[in-house]
């Protein structure tokens, strides 16, 4: 009897934690309400960086929950969507569950681009997806809403593609009403961009998700009441100004606002532009993440793993816990403003404190935001030389125009303090180079145990519909957890697939790498059975495009069922610009067949 009973009370605890959530937005006198199972739901939330990384979420959870987050956005689903779900409800923590809507052309996000107004294979192909991701997961009680596209107004061309975009927009949001009644669907969109296209043809969105940084935030209910559009809205990104807004410029380089000023704009911001707004239900501070790229000093909770005043920002403006460290403060960062000549080493004017006097570590780093995505995205280690007492000294890098400089002031706490400023430099080379890409480091890796890839397998050839790529096969491995597996299911035909930079593009992008100095490139293959032919390299777009790959090496050959290790030799190659970093091409001659790839690298 007494088994009987605790299987019955673990059972209601099964219930209890997995219960579906009865999610309603709901309107009193002017003020709109975001209700979870009936009670007032205030959404001070987080976008989230982290989804590859489920082997850390509880560490996650556990640290959003004391910054005062009740909910994340993301902006996809993924193969770790369901843990996320989980971990969340874990910590009573919700998510705005995004489904992602392809962009009309290169934006700020990515460099891919889609056609709404010819490609009607592609829309079934997404909303199959929306459709088949709200069954999936509309069960689960961690969901709060779902969240349809991200800026494709704004990376649109022209108001036929649009009408285009918003029609197919309310075709999947009517038909996730007709499934899903538990959870209302939102659709964000930058600033205001997609008010009167919502409006006029998007009548099944319940909650309009505008992105907005800096003091704009201010003015967004004010918007839609002169538009008079009577739903709630959510603030879907905030944070301090960003790049795309600022006009003062030294050198040439756009003035990032400072550490002080990021803090502030979040706290106040939080208060005096969002909290106190009738129509508005809360807001997702941009961006609860750790990256080491040109973002995340600007914008992100970490950067190179250590906290950023975006981190104690949130803490603050949701819970009214200061900080526990303070971040290191960066007085005076001046440099020259003459024209700088490459190589050359010039003095630092720096002045730095902290509030705990902790030891500080100071380093220098540097940024141009010109070419390739990922080129402007870089941020580069910069020689230098001194120190605090002393003085500082940086050498001015191989760099033509205008080049942003960055010092970090790292604390014992694991706080980083960041200012920047821009330099104008000078050199023939690089005033000459014809594709401005991103350098790689050696050993640059293609391939390794599937994390990380700086090459996306987006180019299908032949009969690809026969083929399948997985990118962390676990059957047959050399090295490490995961290796490549290029399966083929017909028993005739050529088929082919290539790992490119930027993802979906042939040539039509600038993209790619610069892997100077490399003298080979290798990598391990085999198949499923002996015989297998098949053409193995790198290199696959012509000089007929715009943005070519600069070199086009490959060797036929004949694998076994065994791991082989394969070498080409580089000598001569021009490898200034390689944006198809693995390329194979094989034929199936009366059996179907697997290849296998791992540990594919320049070296």
């Amino acid at each position: 009897m007494k088994t009987t009973n605790y299987s019955i009370f673990k059972l209601f605890l099964f219930c209890c934690f997995f219960a579906n959530a009865q999610v309603t937005i709901q309107k009193t006198n002017s003020t709109w309400n975001l209700l979870v199972n009936e009670k007032p739901f205030e959404v001070k939330g987080a976008t989230f960086g982290h989804e590859d990384d489920a082997a850390n979420y509880d560490m996650y959870f556990k640290d959003l929950q004391s910054l005062g987050v009740n909910t994340i956005r993301t902006w996809a689903t993924g193969k770790n969507t369901k843990k996320l779900l989980d971990a969340a409800q874990k910590y009573d923590i919700k998510i705005m569950v995004g489904i992602w809507m392809r962009h009309g052309r290169p934006g700020m996000e990515d460099d891919d681009s889609f056609n709404y107004l010819k490609d009607t294979e592609g829309m079934e192909v997404m909303y199959k997806n929306a459709i088949n991701v709200v069954k999936m997961y509309k069960e689960h009680p961690a969901v709060l809403t779902w969240g349809i596209g991200n800026e494709v107004y704004l990376n649109m061309e022209t108001d036929a593609e649009k009408e285009a975009y918003s029609k197919f927009l309310e075709r999947v949001c009517s038909r996730i009403k007709k499934i899903d009644q538990n959870h209302p669907i939102s659709s964000t969109e930058a600033w205001t961009f997609g008010l009167d296209w919502w409006g006029k043809h998007v009548p099944s969105i319940d909650i309009y998700g505008l992105n907005s940084y800096g003091a704009g935030a201010n003015f967004l209910s004010e918007e839609l009441t002169k538009r008079n559009i009577d739903k709630p809205y959510i603030i879907t990104e905030f944070n301090v100004t960003g790049e795309w807004d600022i006009e003062q410029k030294i050198n040439g380089v756009k003035v990032e606002p400072s550490d002080e000023e990021k803090y502030t704009t979040i706290v106040n911001g939080y208060h005096n532009w969002i909290k106190n707004k009738s129509n508005c239900l809360g807001v997702y501070m941009f961006h609860y993440s750790n990256g080491n790229n040109f973002m995340s000093p600007w914008l992100f909770t970490h950067h190179k793993g250590f906290y950023r005043p975006t981190y104690w920002g949130i803490r603050k403006a949701y819970t009214g816990k200061e900080p526990t460290n303070a971040i290191p403060k960066i007085n005076t960062f001046q440099l020259p403003k003459t024209t700088l000549q490459s190589n050359t080493w010039i003095p630092v004017t720096l002045a730095v404190s902290d509030a705990e006097n902790e030891a500080l570590n100071i380093s220098f780093y540097y940024n141009q935001r010109t070419g390739s995505r990922k080129r402007r995205d870089q941020i580069n280690k910069l020689n230098y030389r001194g120190s605090l007492t002393d003085g500082f000294e940086i050498q001015i890098p191989k760099a033509h125009g205008a080049v942003k400089i960055y010092v970090n002031v790292q604390d014992t706490f694991n706080n980083v303090g960041i200012a920047s400023t821009g330099i104008t430099a000078t050199d023939e080379d690089a005033k000459n180079k014809k594709y401005l890409v991103p350098k790689a480091t050696l050993p640059f890796y293609v391939y390794k145990d599937g994390n990380d890839l700086p090459y996306i397998p987006t180019a299908y050839m032949g009969n690809y519909q026969a083929m399948s790529v997985d990118t962390q096969n676990t059957e047959e491995v050399h090295s490490g957890k995961y290796a490549l597996k290029i399966d083929y299911k017909e028993r005739s035909g050529w088929y082919g697939i290539a790992f490119v930079d930027p993802k979906n593009d042939w040539g039509d992008i600038l993209g790619g790498y610069e892997i100077e100095n490399a003298k080979k490139f290798t990598f391990w293959a085999k198949a499923s059975r002996d015989g297998v032919t098949a053409t193995i390299g790198f290199g696959l777009i012509d000089k007929d495009k715009p943005f070519p790959d600069t070199a086009k090496k490959s060797k036929k050959l004949e694998l076994t069922s065994e791991w082989k290790k394969y070498t080409i030799k580089l000598k001569r190659s021009d490898l200034s610009c390689i944006r198809s970093g693995l390329v194979l091409f094989s034929n199936s001659f009366g059996f179907p067949q697997s290849i296998y790839i791992d540990e594919v690298v320049f070296e």
